[in-house]
């Protein structure tokens, strides 16, 4: 019987792996084609699909630039945008959910589900008002409107209520509180690093959706030399590169490589702070 359990057993892990490898070169293989086109010429990628990268990279880079695309200043405002609103996502989000999680007052249930109803608002739905009191205000062309809302956001709030309710110890504020410090004092210094995990969690997550945002800064932004990477990506598909596949593909990869970078290094941040997270008292 114990044989029959291990031969099975080491069966199923052999088909587990398998399926895991399937599911890995499914994943990863189109990243690696758009990598490795990136440094190949329009003429060896018309002659077919190849594993290996090539030496044309400089020279697509250069047919990007000659026709006026400044990918490196689309690079840093991407990264400006999202920087900022990554900061002030997860700071705001995790002070808005600790006062809820820690205090106690009136219609304290009802005003947590009217975030969770905030969250199932498309942004689409809004973004006609929204462009127009940004334009009374004379904020288009902005970075202001991009950035600012970022204090508010329902999805943030909402993730970091559900992390502290499984991670806050009530004890420790309490003693915080015997021990005269403030209730800032207590966030930043109790809060915080015991939630160091889901903060960084939705960090990522939040750094990855701004940098990946085409539709709100398409909107609001005009300026050229304002446009977000994947605003001067999105030029590629005009008449004027269409014919250039080798820069096309360079333009999307520079889009994707902060991205890989990002969940190559914080994968493990993204799988301990889920699992801290969905583990309650």
């Amino acid at each position: 019987m114990s044989k029959n359990y291990t031969l099975n057993t080491k069966i199923t892990r052999i088909f587990i792996y398998i399926f895991l490898i399937v599911l890995l070169f499914i994943t990863v293989a189109p990243i690696w084609l758009l990598l490795v086109n990136a440094t190949r010429s329009t003429t060896q990628i018309q002659q077919g699909i190849s594993i290996i990268p090539s030496t044309h990279m400089v020279e697509n880079y250069q047919i990007l630039a000659n026709r006026g695309l400044n990918l490196p200043r689309g690079f840093l405002n991407s990264l400006f945008i999202s920087v900022s609103v990554t900061f002030l996502t997860v700071y705001f989000a995790f002070l808005a959910a600790y006062g809820i999680v820690v205090f106690n007052f009136r219609w304290k249930k009802v005003f947590a589900g009217f975030i969770v109803i905030l969250v199932l608002v498309p942004t689409q739905l809004s973004i006609i008002g929204y462009f127009q009191y940004m334009s009374r205000l004379g904020l288009t062309d902005n970075y202001i409107p991009l950035i600012v809302p970022a204090i508010a956001s329902a999805f943030a709030v909402f993730f970091g209520i559900q992390y502290l309710e499984s991670i806050v110890i009530h004890d420790l504020v309490d003693a915080g509180r015997v021990d005269g410090a403030s209730e800032l004092r207590i966030f930043h210094q109790i809060m915080m690093p015991i939630a160091m995990p889901g903060a960084i969690t939705l960090a990522i997550f939040t750094f990855v959706g701004s940098w990946n945002n085409f539709f709100t800064p398409f909107i609001m932004i005009s300026s050229i030399e304002k446009y977000t990477l994947p605003m001067l990506v999105q030029l590629l598909r005009g008449d004027v590169y269409r014919t250039e596949y080798g820069a096309i593909y360079l333009g999307l990869a520079m889009t994707a490589i902060p991205v890989i970078i990002i969940y190559t290094f914080f994968s493990k941040y993204i799988i301990s702070g889920i699992a801290m997270g969905s583990v309650k008292e």
